[in-house]
C-alpha cells in the first residue's frame, strides 16, 4: 500500500512517499511538480524506508556524506529513468552541466535527447535530495532551474561545499 508522510527538514517540510517497500517520492512541499508521482491510492501512515530515510536525512544536513543504503524507485519514462540513475552517480561535493549529463545519458538511452528534455527530466525528479539533481548546473556554472528554488540549491551547495557563501556560481573544472 502506499503510504506518505512529512518530514522536516533545515529547509523547510518535505513530503515523502513510499511503496511499502522502497522511498518512491520525496518533494518539498512547495516544489514545482510536487507530489507529481503521489499515487492516488496514498494514504498517510509510516513505512520502514521512511525511519532509514531520517536518519539519512539527518546526517546529510549535520555535514556528512551518508550513503544511500535504503531502497529508491522513482516512477517515469526511460529518459527520465536514464538521466535520474546518471544524477546518483554524481559524488557529494561535485556538480555536472546538462551537457555532460546528457553526453552521460545518450548512450543509455540511443540519442542526445536535448536541453529541454534534459532539463524537463531533471526537473521532474520525484526524489529530491537522495536523487541529486541540485548538482546539476548551467554550461558556465550558473545556478539555473531547481524546483525546491535556487534559494535552496544554494544551501544545498554550500552544504555540499561545491559553491562558496559570496558565491552565485560555482567554478567548473576544465579537463
Amino acid at each position: 500500500m502506499m503510504r506518505q508522510k512529512q518530514l522536516m527538514t533545515p529547509l523547510g517540510a518535505i513530503t515523502v512517499a513510499s511503496d511499502g517497500d522502497a522511498l518512491t517520492g520525496l518533494w518539498f512541499t512547495d516544489q514545482r511538480y510536487y507530489g507529481s508521482t503521489l499515487s492516488t491510492g496514498t494514504s498517510l501512515g509510516d513505512a520502514p524506508v521512511f525511519s532509514a530515510l531520517a536518519d539519512w536525512l539527518t546526517a546529510y544536513f549535520d555535514g556528512q556524506r551518508p550513503t544511500v543504503d535504503f531502497p529508491v524507485r522513482p516512477t517515469g519514462t526511460v529518459l527520465r529513468q536514464a538521466v535520474w540513475s546518471v544524477l546518483r552517480t554524481i559524488p557529494y561535493g561535485e556538480v555536472r552541466t546538462y551537457s555532460e549529463l546528457a553526453t552521460l545519458v545518450t548512450p543509455m538511452i540511443g540519442h542526445n535527447p536535448g536541453a529541454r528534455a534534459m532539463g524537463n527530466a531533471v526537473g521532474h525528479n520525484p526524489i529530491s535530495l537522495v536523487i541529486p539533481c541540485h548538482r546539476i548546473v548551467g554550461q558556465t556554472g550558473d545556478l539555473v532551474g531547481y524546483a525546491g528554488g535556487l534559494t535552496r540549491k544554494k544551501s544545498l551547495l554550500r552544504l555540499e561545499g561545491s559553491l562558496t557563501m559570496t558565491s552565485e556560481r560555482v567554478v567548473l573544472e576544465k579537463n
